[in-house]
């Protein structure tokens, strides 16, 4: 599963030719230097692509559409290097599509104090410029990512990285498809949503098929390929039989290499990203898909259960944008299940019945085939294991009825405190900032899902960019959060978001 293009994003300089060509000769051999020592930086994930100076209202309008229709151009990144006239930019930006960064440098890190002179002055006033530019996008009321510092400053650097990765998510956001194998759990509403509205707002093709559709496509999984899977699987994770008959255990799991196979042919043909499964409209299925749900997800395709479409995008959405991420903790598709009340031992149980993705784990994996009471078929063979340690955020992905949020809450996770030797599914353990019950009275405040997708690696900065970058809203969950501030932030939003 493609799990990210070689996406690029253009570099492009405004300035005039008011100072002459000399010091438009200067702008772009700076801009030249900027771009060269962002992409020798090794902090940004993309290549960033220099495009010579623009000086007028035909050269902006041209390139910025030129951008709109370069399948691997993401983003722009502006900078005026000099006084670019604002109202030239007009025309380009209202027909501009992608996502946008202001990036608010100049070319010196430090005044030349000895040197300075107004040809400096002249040459050297993107403090001036980005004010000018900057007013008009405000005027436009166009979203942007705003970036301030020099540029060659290592921070600065990775805050456009940042960045970068949710551009990624926006562009990726328009081309998403996802496969509704069943519909909905009967009656549940949290996991229910508009889907018109979701291909309206981010562009997601949300399609049904009968499960026996993708059933056919499991039946004809050769029994070579069968075997040479469940060989795989041998050879990656600890068996764990519980006394089972080695011949039982081995078909069990040989089922679930099936499913795998069969389910990602099905969603290859039909280029589909995302996967929600029922585990009430299982068809000819002889298990529940557990083991190869989550090898699927391991491959980057989203997830979400019980017919949660919007979850199974946000997790595909969130493992592209943490695509090539050196030392990567994972992303996954979770659900709160139960809570530890003990004082000072607060935390909330993440489970699912089978489907968590192993990119999350520590240390070593498993396989089981335990019974499943849910699906009346086969005891499903699944991954068992512990999730990582360390700092995550949390979302969901909520239909509000006139407008959708986005619910972001920074979680840590934690080594539970004892084994769990009867419990056989993969687990993860976390608090939520501030603080459990804090954090669960604002989440149930917000409307947020019991299921959530979830990253280690993305940061609640990221999230955010992304859901403006959409239009919709966000309300963030972390240290600094009070519920009273918090009820208030929500009634402003409902009054701003339904204008």
């Amino acid at each position: 599963m493609e799990t990210g293009k070689k996406y690029q994003f253009w570099f492009c300089t405004g300035s005039q030719d008011l100072y002459g060509d000399e010091c438009l000769k200067k702008v772009a051999e700076h801009s030249a230097k900027i771009v060269e020592g962002l992409n020798a930086g090794g902090k940004l994930p993309y290549e960033v692509v220099w495009k010579p100076t623009l000086i007028s209202q035909a050269s902006i309008r041209k390139t910025l559409n030129e951008a709109n229709g370069d399948e691997l151009c993401a983003g722009v990144i502006t900078w005026m290097h000099t006084f670019s006239p604002a109202k030239m930019w007009i025309i380009g930006l209202q027909e501009y599509r992608k996502p946008l960064c202001h990036l608010h440098t100049q070319f010196n890190e430090e005044i030349p104090y000895d040197e300075i002179d107004m040809d400096f002055m002249n040459e050297n006033q993107s403090a001036h410029g980005d004010r000018e530019y900057g007013h008009i996008v405000s005027r436009m009321g166009i979203e942007r990512k705003i970036i301030v510092g020099h540029w060659a400053n290592p921070s600065l650097q990775e805050k456009l990285g940042s960045w970068m990765r949710t551009a990624v998510g926006v562009m990726e956001s328009s081309h998403l498809r996802i496969c509704r194998l069943g519909d909905n759990m009967n009656n549940v509403a949290v996991t229910e949503g508009d889907k018109v509205e979701a291909q309206i707002k981010f562009g997601w093709e949300i399609d049904h098929y009968n499960i026996n559709d993708a059933v056919e496509y499991v039946q004809a999984v050769p029994k070579g390929e069968v075997d040479a899977r469940v060989e795989e699987y041998y050879g990656s994770y600890r068996l764990i039989t519980d006394g089972r008959d080695e011949k039982a255990f081995r078909e069990a799991v040989a089922v679930q290499a099936a499913i795998e196979i069969g389910f990602e042919k099905f969603l290859e043909d039909g280029n589909y990203h995302a996967v929600v499964t029922h585990f009430g409209m299982l068809g000819g299925l002889r298990q529940l898909p557990g083991l190869a749900i989550q090898r699927l997800m391991e491959k980057g395709y989203g997830f979400g259960a019980e017919g949660d479409w919007k979850t199974a995008g946000m997790v595909r959405l969130m493992k592209i944008m943490t695509a090539g991420i050196t030392g990567a903790k994972g992303t996954s598709f979770l659900e709160d299940y139960t809570y530890n009340l003990v004082p000072g031992k607060e935390g909330i149980l993440q489970a699912h019945m089978l489907e968590v993705c192993p990119t999350i784990a520590e240390g070593e994996i498993s396989i089981r085939v335990n019974p499943l009471t849910m699906g009346n078929r086969e005891d499903p063979a699944r991954l068992i294991f512990t999730a990582k340690e360390g700092r995550g955020v949390a979302t969901s992905l909520v239909d509000l009825g006139n407008r959708f949020r986005l619910i972001i809450n920074e979680v840590m996770c934690k080594k539970a405190e004892k084994p769990m030797p009867k419990l056989p599914v993969a687990t993860a353990f976390w608090t939520p900032e501030p603080n459990l019950e804090t954090g669960a009275a604002a989440w149930i405040m917000a409307g947020g899902a019991h299921h959530t997708a979830f990253s280690y690696d993305l940061s609640v900065e990221q999230m955010c960019d992304w859901a403006d970058a959409m239009g919709i809203e966000s309300v963030v969950i972390d240290k600094d959060t009070d519920l009273r501030s918090f009820k208030n932030e929500l009634r402003w939003n409902s009054i701003y978001f339904r204008g």
